[in-house]
């Protein structure tokens, strides 16, 4: 199974993908036809780009008569949020460590 942290990295390093999940974030729930008229590309193209969003979780559907809504879903953006920590946590911990050092130095 892969990695839920590969699996959001590789949806949204697209572009459009990311254009559009942004999109999403900001203006809410939204049909093909509204996306493909802001994106510049074509239905078909929004509509792919769609699905794989879709599959990595990070928007969801709710069809209303003949119409399908698709809105973002900024909880699955959590293993970006749970590695952006860590490197965090791993960075300070660097500072820290040459912090301590150059002290030493200085004294």
């Amino acid at each position: 199974m892969p990695d839920p942290h590969d699996i959001v990295f590789r949806t949204l390093a697209d572009p459009t993908r990311r254009a559009i999940f942004e999109r999403l974030c900001r203006g809410g729930e939204q049909t093909v036809a509204s996306l493909t008229d802001q994106a510049g590309i074509s239905q078909p193209a929004v509509s792919k780009h769609l699905g794989a969003l879709k599959k990595s979780g990070l928007v969801g559907s709710r069809p209303d008569g003949r119409r399908t809504f698709y809105a973002a879903r900024p909880e699955a953006l959590e293993p970006l949020n749970d590695w952006a920590r860590q490197m965090k946590g791993f960075w300070q911990a660097r500072f820290d460590d040459l912090e301590d050092l150059l002290r030493r130095m200085d004294q």
